[in-house]
């Protein structure tokens, strides 16, 4: 689901973003195959809107953030790989698959914006 990460951006405003790449036959997705990317930024809001449009389910934490060494590899595969937990976990969710836009949005929708949601 979650394959790959790139840095993006310049000095200060240098970020890492990853690939999200999604395969399925749910039909409340859009889309059967897709691929978009997000950073980090956009996971936490997309938790955030997860957690109030579906109450009913408990969303799983994502990975902490980290304010040292944040670039180095293996800080960037060890958060890639709490993130791709994370999307396992959300994206597996049988009440979310068919009940929630958000999801479908976030996994598929290249232009996702958290501001469309909040």
């Amino acid at each position: 689901l979650l394959t790959a990460s790139a840095l993006e951006g310049f000095g200060r405003k240098m970020y890492t973003d990853y690939e999200i790449v999604c395969k399925t036959n749910i039909p409340a997705f859009k889309l059967r195959h897709s691929l978009v990317r997000r950073r980090y930024s956009d996971f936490e809001a997309f938790r955030d809107i997860l957690e109030h449009e579906s109450t009913r389910v408990n969303i799983p934490p994502l990975p902490g953030k980290v304010f040292t060494n944040r670039f180095s590899d293996e800080v960037i595969e060890s958060r890639r790989e709490g993130l791709e937990r994370f999307l396992s976990v959300v994206a597996g969710h049988p009440l979310l698959q068919t009940g929630s836009k958000v999801l479908c949005a976030f996994l598929q929708d290249p232009s996702w914006d958290k501001a469309q949601w909040v």
